[in-house]
């Protein structure tokens, strides 16, 4: 048996309106080279400027994942000549990042983080056959890289590891945190060796497209690595490889056979940041409620756990929920949120606030449906409905048809006409089968077309039946 051992890199982009060294605009485009200037493209004798809110942002990531911090810190040149790097280097943190030595609690042990420090993002590079292109916009996108401790032992400690530093940096608001879109981008190193011997020679997995793949390449990793040593054959050189997520594979990018030289030196440009204790303190006051927090808040409102994990794995649902859980009852709004409006969001990639259904509308609806005014099926209805056109729920009853029945004179005549109609039922209900009930509301509701309010008829059903002369 072989003991793994997993660390992981995740690089990070953050969302600053600008970019962290200049004033370009820190923008997703479809049109290359939109969001550039001088200073991304390390023109001769232009300076660089540190963004403010790009050090706040880390700060917070930083306190987040329960980091120590680096109260004076300075910028570093990491060396290297790449096509995607314009200056010929990158601006990094490499002696004083910006956190260090803190942890993710992954539920049955804690993740160490080794650092996490800013640097700036390079360009893009699109492969093609006339060669390589370069898009600009994203050179000096603001990153930050969180580089764990070697601590995980299993695919399933680093998929939660990677699950739950999603969850904490998406509720920060500092990122969007898209796998799929590039915004975390993940490296994975993985070594396995026999227990009590010393630790095996590590291979890194660049760039794995979502955080299930990640799983899926360490345990592919394990299995190809166990087999070279059951052969009796060695690991002898650190590789850099990827993977295929068709064949779920790793394939061989380059081998590492000695250790990269970047000729790291201080930037020369940027003058030492010191983080005083108020700009620390005034960032921990800011900082907002957590999932952790909030799933124990909902558990205690009564909310099924099906919901909450629904909820929460939504940061949209979760922030709309939260704009109205002190007026409405919270087990109505989360079923309704979890269940047609979630399946609407879903079927047209949309967010919920990109939608009319508003935080009134929707109290309004949800106190509606409490208080017994609209039925569940005509929430069905109106759901779409307020999704699509806005206002308010009464003008929507009114447009759809769907005003209720709820003239007891009415119902009561509706009631007996049932009555005579199904007298098999009321010997059933006589007999004490209690499926007898049902079905005659569900006559009612289909002689009223589904107007009739639930409570009102089933109150005058029960009332007469008991009574009822065949």
């Amino acid at each position: 048996m072989y003991e793994t051992v997993v660390g992981i890199e995740v690089h990070v982009e953050l969302k600053s309106n600008s970019k962290v060294f200049s004033h370009s605009q820190n923008e997703y485009s479809t049109e290359p080279n939109l969001y550039v200037n001088e200073i991304d493209l390390g023109y001769p004798g232009v300076l660089p400027v540190l963004n403010k809110k790009v050090i706040e942002m880390a700060l917070q990531a930083s306190l987040a994942l329960n980091c120590k911090i680096n109260k004076v810190m300075h910028f570093d040149r990491k060396n290297y000549f790449y096509p995607d790097l314009p200056k010929g280097y990158q601006i990094t943190e490499q002696d004083t990042p910006i956190g260090y030595d803190g942890y993710i609690d992954i539920g049955d042990k804690k993740i160490g983080i080794e650092r996490l420090h800013i640097e700036e993002d390079t360009c893009k590079s699109i492969h093609g056959k006339r060669g390589t292109m370069l898009d600009a916009n994203r050179a000096g996108v603001p990153l930050i890289e969180i580089v764990s401790k070697p601590d995980m032992r299993s695919p399933e400690d680093a998929v939660k590891y990677l699950t739950k530093l999603r969850e904490i940096l998406l509720y920060l608001g500092i990122s969007d945190v898209k796998i799929e879109e590039g915004s975390m981008r993940c490296d994975c190193n993985v070594s396995i060796h026999k227990p009590g011997t010393p630790l095996g020679t590590k291979i890194e997995i660049k760039n794995i497209g979502s955080i299930n793949n990640v799983g899926e390449a360490i345990k592919y990793e394990i299995k190809r690595q166990s087999e070279i040593l059951d052969n009796g054959d060695k690991i002898e050189h650190e590789e850099t490889r990827r993977l295929d997520d068709k064949t779920m594979t790793t394939i061989l990018m380059r081998v590492k056979e000695t250790g990269n030289d970047y000729r790291y030196f201080p930037e020369p440009d940027i003058p030492y940041v010191e983080l005083s204790d108020d700009w620390i303190n005034d960032v921990k006051a800011n900082m907002p409620v957590f999932a952790d927090e909030l799933k124990e808040k909902y558990k205690n409102l009564g909310i099924n756990d099906n919901n909450i994990k629904t909820i929460i794995g939504r940061l949209d649902l979760c922030q709309f929920l939260e704009s109205v859980i002190d007026s409405v009852d919270p087990v109505t709004a989360s079923n309704l949120l979890t269940g047609d409006i979630l399946s609407y969001l879903n079927k047209n990639y949309v967010s919920i606030n990109k939608i009319k259904l508003n935080k009134d509308n929707f109290s309004e609806l949800v106190n509606d449906i409490t208080g017994g005014k609209i039925s569940s099926k005509q929430a069905k209805e109106l759901v779409p409905y307020l999704i699509e056109n806005g206002g308010s729920v009464k003008d929507a009853v009114d447009t759809l048809g769907l005003n209720e029945i709820t003239d007891t004179n009415a119902l009561n005549d509706i009631v007996k006409r049932v009555l005579d109609s199904n007298p098999e039922s009321i010997k059933d209900y006589n007999d004490g089968k209690d499926r007898a009930i049902k079905y005659l509301m569900g006559q009612i509701m289909k002689e009223t077309g589904g107007k009739a309010n639930p409570a009102i008829a089933s109150q005058i059903l029960m009332s007469l039946i008991k009574d009822y002369k065949l």
